[in-house]
């Protein structure tokens, strides 16, 4: 049995209620599973992050944004880290490209995370940059397929991260009615801490 675990999480406007459930595989460790995604605002009241557990699958409070309970937070097309100057974390990124979610499976032994700094966080913003282009004619955000976020989390084990949506209820074909900064995306969280998913 894996000890992997596939989620899914939608960031939008209101929360609503989560679904989850722990099982334990055959050597004892306890594994989370979800039913659900998550809803919650893509950009926090005063402008500032949403975090994130990817272990819990859950919104960390704005309260515990200086501790080791979060892994990514979202403001506008950012994402940061819990490391470097976001948080005390031993967090981190890259961007895997060129890829599918499903085909990555190992974290390479050379791949260099990096970590945030005040002037460029670990996942590199802008159109092209990191995980999302921007049509200048249309004013849409799409995520860039192939482009896989690989996250070290706060606590220093291992997630791949899929966005595929940055529209509320995650449009087919987004248009410039719809509401943006609204975040759908995928992940698989290592719980044993291996890099291998």
């Amino acid at each position: 049995m894996k000890k992997n675990l596939t989620k899914f999480a939608s960031l939008v406007l209101l929360a609503v209620t989560f679904a989850s459930c722990t099982k334990k595989d055959d050597t004892g460790t306890v594994l989370l599973t979800t039913s659900q995604g998550k809803n919650i605002p893509g950009e926090g009241t005063d402008n500032h992050y949403t975090f994130f557990s990817l272990e819990r699958n859950e919104v960390v409070p704005l309260a515990d944004s200086n501790t080791t309970k979060w892994d990514i937070a979202v403001r506008s097309t950012s994402i940061i880290t819990n490391s470097g100057t976001s948080g005390p974390g031993a967090g981190g990124a890259y961007v895997q490209k060129a890829t599918t979610f499903d085909n990555f499976k190992t974290i390479p032994a050379d791949s260099v995370f990096r970590t945030d700094a005040s002037a460029a966080p670990a996942i590199k913003t802008g159109s092209g940059n990191g995980w999302y282009n921007y049509d200048f004619n249309t004013n849409i955000i799409s995520p860039i397929p192939g482009n896989i976020l690989v996250i070290r989390t706060a606590t220093g084990k291992y997630a791949k991260v899929e966005i595929l949506s940055y529209y509320k209820n995650a449009p087919a074909t987004p248009s410039a009615n719809d509401v943006s900064r609204f975040y759908t995306f995928r992940f698989v969280y290592q719980a044993n801490g291996s890099k291998t998913f």
